[in-house]
């Protein structure tokens, strides 16, 4: 290891070719900015141009070494061999833990420069090699028919910007100069399908809608969590295509919220504007659009025509000059340029991919992140002395289904059966058998399973979806959904059809749920006595599942997305508009609300404080306390709404706190300005002086809730 850091501090202290002395941007004592202006100088227009697509090419005669700006980290490194592979985005967010996600955000990260320095010490710079991730995904899960709604921190702004900020700390660190690496929030703005249609799609809101449902995850995470990249998104906005608006990316993002990163495209945008919103004549003009806009990045190939733009008068070179700053002003803070002593993490190396820490970590965030929806007569936790057990589904034996998407490769995944196996006594039988499939029946494996469940004491029942029907862009044409979307909210016929054959045994049943959004399981949450729902928990989503269902780990997981009970609830899936979707909108009833789940034990919220009264520019507090006054030790959620006068009801603060059996804690809330200022058409963000509603409870839905009221004056 030294002697290879020995070589890499001989490379960057070499001077280029016929120069006199070490440059200005390979000295460490310049300042960031220095240095870039003094590399960007040396290069001449072609090269600039070459370093603005994702696979950049190295520079030789400037030591600048090629770069591929690609990487993904949703859920762990993905797409990049060996790696831990934690819960779901979706399933992170239902930890409702800050500091679970900053904990896994920082194994991500960790590993993710092990992965970087393995490559740069054996020459390579190919794609998800590098140290630019293109996460998280903080678009808002408007509507549970989205596919690519897995990927994200659920329905709520400020459930989801919380998050966001957790993870982007973790994934670029803490050190004074230097980035861990670079987290990139996308993907903006206003984005969440139709898949099928992403790709030359108007999506048409309100200001209000945007400024109070789709962008406040993307300011908290660019004023807060200072996220260093941002991804402009595929569809248009106000007629005009993301990676090339204007009003979003230069008055919104650099003005108004004093963004200094850099954008990039997603992949194949800028062709887009072109040909599917036909917003350009051809890859030259929409190029030239989309770097004046202030898209410094193309994952794809028209900004190839860059140099034909300029030289034709579509745009001046101060603004190829400006994005290729800002470009290599991250590459200069990830340390590409410095030797490695002076880079603090440059010592992670193989030893830290998939350790005993990464693991635990792994199997930690999927207990957390695991959300008991019914239990009814306290039939969980299961003995594990049981006689015979069944386990029966297409998601029983399935690891595949829960690495979701965007995913590594761990050394091991432990399915669901796998991890009741472990679980059980040496004495109890565990039985298995696949039953029907995700989408079809198979006359010859419900017969099996039928007859297995006659034997069993208890039948384990593992349904669901798979990322291999919901998702990105996706060729699937089954009953129940369209391209990688869903167009029904219920589970498959085939599942329905099975799980009643199952219930007309008369056995005690658990339905393990696995899925990236929200089912409609109406006939089910009548029947079944419990139910789990478990996301796609990751590497340990089977020994995470086990600890539920045996009582060694007691159920924590919240709802981040609401549980309609038919798809027939709900507006056109094309329309923006919020009216009538999630929690904050929606005036019918539902089959789970928002921030709901169940516990082994029981928490009880009393001796409310707060104070009557708030003046402007001088916060306010409000506090309760949490009381376990069941029979085992456990974690609950306190969480915090805020309603003004003629405004919505939303989520304005959260804290999961962790009590023996019979403790107590206060748990307070600060109430700030912002916590009650609400987007109004023709005023801008404003606090309403009067009578503002705070509401403290176990999930958003009224029954829930204890409120108490302070006045703005």
């Amino acid at each position: 290891m030294k002697v290879r850091y020995l070589f890499l501090l001989v490379v960057f202290l070499i001077p280029p070719s016929g120069a006199a002395q070490t440059p200005d941007y390979l000295d460490v004592r310049k300042t960031v900015d220095e240095r870039v202006i003094d590399l960007v100088s040396k290069m001449t227009l072609k090269e600039k141009v070459s370093q603005m697509l994702d696979n950049a090419p190295a520079i030789k005669r400037l030591n600048i070494p090629a770069y591929n700006w690609w990487n993904e980290g949703l859920h762990g490194v993905a797409r990049s061999g060996l790696a831990t592979s934690f819960p779901q985005a979706i399933a992170l967010a239902a930890t409702w833990n800050r500091r679970t996600m900053n904990e896994v955000a920082t194994v991500i990260s960790d590993e993710a420069r092990a992965k970087y320095n393995v490559a740069i010490a054996n020459g390579q710079h190919g794609r998800y090699q590098g140290l630019t991730f293109w996460s998280p995904n903080i678009n808002i899960f408007r509507d549970p028919r989205w596919g690519r709604g897995q990927e994200t921190y659920g329905e709520d702004p400020y459930l989801t910007g919380e998050m966001a900020v957790q993870f982007i700390h973790g994934m670029q660190g803490n050190a004074p100069r230097y980035y861990k690496v670079v987290a990139t929030a996308k993907h903006f703005a206003v984005h969440s399908g139709p898949e099928s249609e992403r790709h030359k799609f108007e999506a048409s809101v309100s200001e209000y809608d945007l400024r109070e449902t789709y962008l406040p995850a993307f300011r908290v995470s660019v004023m807060q969590g200072k996220v260093a990249s941002l991804m402009c998104a595929y569809n248009s906005l106000r007629g005009k295509a993301c990676c090339s608006n204007d009003p979003l990316l230069n008055d919104i993002l650099r003005h108004e919220w004093g963004f200094t990163g850099y954008v990039v495209s997603d992949c194949g945008a800028i062709y887009d504007i072109s040909h599917g919103h036909k917003q350009a004549a051809k890859a030259a003009d929409a190029s030239a659009l989309a770097v004046k806009a202030g898209t410094d990045l193309e994952c794809g190939h028209s900004y190839a025509r860059l140099g034909a733009a300029v030289r034709h008068g579509l745009i001046s070179s101060s603004f190829i000059d400006t994005a290729v700053k800002r470009l290599f002003t991250a590459r200069m803070k990830l340390g590409m340029f410095d030797p490695p002593t002076q880079v603090p993490y440059s010592g992670l190396g193989v030893a830290d991919l998939d350790s005993k820490r990464n693991r635990q970590v792994a199997l930690d965030a999927a207990r957390e992140s695991i959300v008991l929806l019914k239990n009814d007569k306290n039939i969980l936790p299961l003995s594990k002395s049981i006689g015979t057990i069944a386990v029966i589904g297409p998601n029983a034996n399935d690891t595949t289904m829960l690495l979701g998407n965007y995913n590594g490769s761990p050394s091991h995944t432990v399915s669901f059966l796998e991890g009741i196996r472990n679980a059980v006594s040496p004495n109890t039988r565990v039985l298995y058998e696949r039953g029907c499939g995700l989408t079809s029946g198979s006359e010859t494996n419900e017969l099996a399973a039928l007859e297995a469940i006659k034997k069993a004491d208890a039948v384990v029942l593992c349904m669901g979806l798979s990322p291999r029907l919901e998702g990105e862009e996706m060729n699937v044409k089954v009953e129940g959904f369209s391209g990688g979307d869903r167009t029904s909210l219920d589970l498959p016929s085939a599942q329905e059809n099975f799980i009643k054959k199952v219930m007309a045994l008369g056995k005690p049943v658990v339905l393990v749920l696995a899925n990236g959004s929200a089912l409609s399981i109406n006939w089910e949450n009548e029947t079944i006595p419990a139910i789990v729902e478990t996301w796609y928990g990751g590497q340990a989503a089977g020994a995470a599942l086990a600890d539920i269902l045996f009582g060694d780990y007691n159920p924590s997981g919240r709802l981040p997305i609401t549980f309609y009970k038919s798809v027939s609830q709900l507006p056109d899936f094309r329309n923006y508009d919020m009216q009538g979707r999630t929690y904050r909108y929606f005036k019918g009833d539902v089959l789970y609300p928002f921030g709901f789940g169940l516990s082994y034990t029981r928490f009880e919220l009393s001796e409310l404080k707060w104070d009557t009264t708030m003046r402007a520019g001088k916060d306010a507090s409000v506090s309760v306390l949490i009381t376990n006054t069941g029979p085992r030790a456990g974690a609950g959620v306190v969480e915090l709404y805020v309603q003004g006068e003629g405004a919505i009801k939303t989520l304005r603060g959260f804290e999961k706190v962790y009590l023996s059996v019979g403790g107590s804690t206060r748990i307070e809330f600060s109430v700030s300005m912002s916590a009650l200022t609400f987007y109004k058409e023709g005023e801008g963000y404003v606090a309403d002086k009067g009578v503002h509603i705070l509401m403290l409870g176990t999930s958003s839905a009224d029954k829930d809730l204890k409120e108490v009221s302070i006045r703005l004056e």
